[in-house]
């Protein structure tokens, strides 16, 4: 699969993945994801609240990206992840089978969130409008036509996706769905709780939960964010008609074996 299209920068990537193949992962929480608009931005602070027990006036104060560096990305690289003190808390875009084979073999953890695809391609395709390195100035028809043709910078999010649900009954592997985080955040937090072994009282868990809402409301403000890119059903003020009959149709040329369900709207 071709992640990215500049030649040097692919050729890093190829160097990067090589370099983890000899890097021991043991204890590793990893934050899977399928792409940049999939709420990762979110759980990536719930995580590190929860498994670090911090206090979430801190975490404010905090560049969380910061303390958790990307697996495959160049800058800080590799020499930073080895630095971090276990349990170190990583984030990667990788596919499943890309990933190092500590994963694989269960000696690691991995927290995966995957968004419903007509939500996800609509807020990818605004995060790639409002950056100047993106530069991104086609229509959103034509973006919805490359993602559904598998055309964007990190491959296909219908493959993606099927590796790691294959996966999601591994004891190693916590699947969660970003709607999830909206219909029912308290439970998404007790997942998390159990799946990292660590414990807390009542008062501590919902102390959480409030602060974790707080973290959606700004992410789905349309004040705070114009574009609007945390809302479920994001997508229904953007598609045409002619737009959803064909990604229906798409999805479920791809998706049609696959007993994941996504909620496209609450």
């Amino acid at each position: 699969m071709l992640w990215l299209i500049e030649r040097d920068r692919k050729e890093i990537l190829l160097l990067q993945l090589s370099s983890t193949r000899g890097l021991c992962f043991v204890d590793l929480c990893l934050l899977g994801q399928i792409g940049i608009a999939t709420g990762t931005g979110l759980l990536q602070e719930v995580v590190y609240l929860v498994s670090q027990g911090a206090d979430p006036d801190e975490i404010g104060l905090m560049n969380i990206d910061e303390q958790l560096p990307v697996l495959e990305y160049p800058q800080p690289g590799l020499d930073i992840i080895k630095e971090l003190t276990s349990p170190r808390l990583i984030k990667s875009h990788l596919p499943y089978r890309f990933l190092p084979s500590d994963l694989h073999n269960g000696n690691s953890k991995v927290i995966y969130m995957a968004r419903n695809p007509k939500d996800l391609v609509v807020s990818y395709y605004q995060f790639h409008r409002s950056l100047r390195t993106m530069s991104y100035r086609g229509t959103f028809q034509e973006f919805c036509r490359r993602f559904m043709n598998d055309k964007l910078g990190y491959g296909s999010w219908f493959e993606h996706v099927q590796e790691f649900w294959e996966h999601h009954m591994d004891a190693n592997v916590l699947f969660l769905k970003y709607e999830d985080m909206h219909k029912d955040l308290a439970t998404m937090v007790e997942q998390l709780v159990r799946f990292l072994g660590v414990s807390y009282d009542k008062a501590q868990l919902e102390s959480m939960v409030e602060h974790c809402h707080q973290l959606i409301d700004q992410c789905c403000n349309a004040e705070a964010l114009p574009v609007g890119r945390g809302r479920v059903g994001l997508w229904k003020d953007i598609f045409t008609v002619s737009m959803n009959e064909k990604f229906d149709l798409v999805y479920k040329q791809k998706m049609g074996k696959c007993d994941l369900t996504f909620d496209f709207y609450l």
